[in-house]
This record gives C-alpha cells, structure tokens and sequence, in this order.
C-alpha cells in the first residue's frame, strides 16, 4: 500500500490510473479505524480495480467545544488494517496541505441539515461537505464509500453530488454492530465500562420502534414517547434528540405511510453517539 500525503501526488496517481480505464472506489474516514471502516473498504476493494482510503481529522467540521484535539487516533494501526483489507492507497495529507490558508469557499447545506445532528451542531455538515468535495477533487474517485449510522452525513453528501453535478457514484454502507448492539464508532473508546452497558439501550430502543410500527402502530409520537422513556430509563447524560423523520427530506414524520427513519442523538460519558433504524410498513 502506498501512503501519499501530497495532493498533487495523489491527484497524479488518480489521473493516471483513470488514464488507463481503472476504476477508483474511494472511502473517507478520520482514523481510529474499526470495523465499520473495514466493511467499508473491503466493499470498495470488491467493486474497483484501485481503493483509496483517506484519514484526515477534519478540524473545520468541529465546534468550539467539541473533541478535535481529543480525538482517538491511531495511524500505525490503521495503516495495519488498511494493508490487511488490500487497500491500495491511503491518502493522508496534513491540515497544513488540505487547508494552507483559511477557506473563503463554503458550501451552505439547506434544510437537510434544520434537524439531527444539524440543529446541534451548528456548521458541522458544511464544514463536512466542503472538505468530502475537496477529498472528491482531489482523488478523483468512481465510487466513494459511506455507512449509515450517520445518516444524515450521507443524504447531506448525496444532495451534494447531485445538486453539484459530480461524477461519483455514492454507495450507502449497513450499520456495522458489536455483538451486543452497539453500532461501531471510534468515540466508542471514550465509554466506561458501565456507560457502555447502558448505552446498549440505542439499539434496543430502535428494535422497539421497529415492533411498534410492524405490529401496526403508525402514530410517531406513540413510539417516540415510548423509546425516549426507554432511553431515559438507562440514565444518559444527555438526549440530543430522538427523532421520527422521512429518510430523503429527513423532514419530522408524524404518521407512518411509507418509509420513516427513527434517529437518534445521546451522550452517555463523553461520547455522543448516533444510530438510527430505517423502517417500513410493506
């Protein structure tokens, strides 16, 4: 595996390789790679002739107070992981390289962004979006690689390749769970062992909604109520949000009639987690 950390020379590899017909599947991440990064990469690995995975702790998608400087990182290992699942390029550019003065381009993300995570974490998604269309441009892939527990990432990141016209085939990866539940996450490590116990209740909370819509319940609010007194019951340090929406505008639902996304945002610790369950009445 090549390590390139110039985005002229990552440009060149892209340019040449898309030269002789190759076929680039791209999959961005931040480090502290697990399993869900994995899946990730082993699917690009099955649908491209070339993978390129990126790391990159992107500072201008984090708040005042959020976790930039604290966030878990580890390249030796994901270095490890990368060669192991046969990646063939890892993109690792410094702050210095991505951002060597400050950007004066923005891309404002309208309406997908008013609820979720969007609404806590003001900025967030347009500090996402810009830095995904710099990563887009620079190693010009084929196919580009997200999962679905952050849901709203990646319906804010398709608009974004529709509305702006990028050639780049984006693939919707499932939620990667540990054994008990919980859906994999690099802030993960920041849990206690008893934090991490109650935190199983995100997944089964989602479970729940789902049994309430297949036993016939299409009343939102029946079940939001239900699973937040669920969640509640497990003493988290916060509830962001749990919320019921449609899982294209990501606008609130309040009566089942297709599909719907159940979300959700609770801070157990120091970790915020996210998750979410996409249901439907067919």
């Amino acid at each position: 595996m090549d390590v390139i950390t110039s985005i002229n020379d990552m440009r060149e590899f892209s340019e040449n390789a898309r030269a002789k017909g190759k076929t680039i599947g791209f999959v961005p991440t931040m480090g502290f790679l697990h399993e869900g990064h994995l899946s990730l990469v082993r699917t690009a690995v099955k649908e491209n002739d070339i993978t390129v995975a990126s790391i990159f702790i992107n500072p201008v998608q984090f708040g005042p107070c959020e976790d930039l400087s604290t966030y878990p990182r580890d390249f030796a290992s994901d270095r490890y992981l990368l060669e192991k699942e046969k990646t063939d390029v890892l993109f690792y550019p410094s702050v210095q390289e991505m951002y060597p003065e400050p950007s004066l381009t923005h891309l404002f993300i309208n309406r997908l962004t008013d609820g979720l995570c969007g609404a806590q974490r003001k900025g967030h998604f347009e500090g996402v979006a810009l830095v995904v269309a710099k990563l887009f441009n620079i190693t010009k892939p084929n196919r580009a690689y997200f999962g679905a527990k952050d849901w709203q990432q990646q319906a804010v990141i398709r608009r974004m390749v529709k509305d702006l016209n990028f050639d780049i085939h984006i693939e919707v990866c499932p939620i990667v769970r540990e054994e008990d539940g919980l859906a994999m996450s690099s802030r993960n490590i920041y849990l206690s062992q008893d934090e991490r116990t109650r935190a199983l209740v995100l997944n089964r909370s989602l479970d729940e909604a789902e049994r309430m819509v297949k036993q016939g319940q299409r009343d939102c609010e029946v079940i939001l109520k239900k699973i937040s007194e669920l969640i509640a019951s497990s003493k988290p340090d916060r509830i962001d949000y749990v919320s019921a929406v449609d899982p294209e505008s990501l606008q609130n639902v309040k009566k089942i009639d297709g599909p719907v996304l159940f979300a959700l945002a609770v801070k157990f610790g120091k970790a915020r987690l996210i998750d979410n369950r996409l249901c439907s009445i067919a």
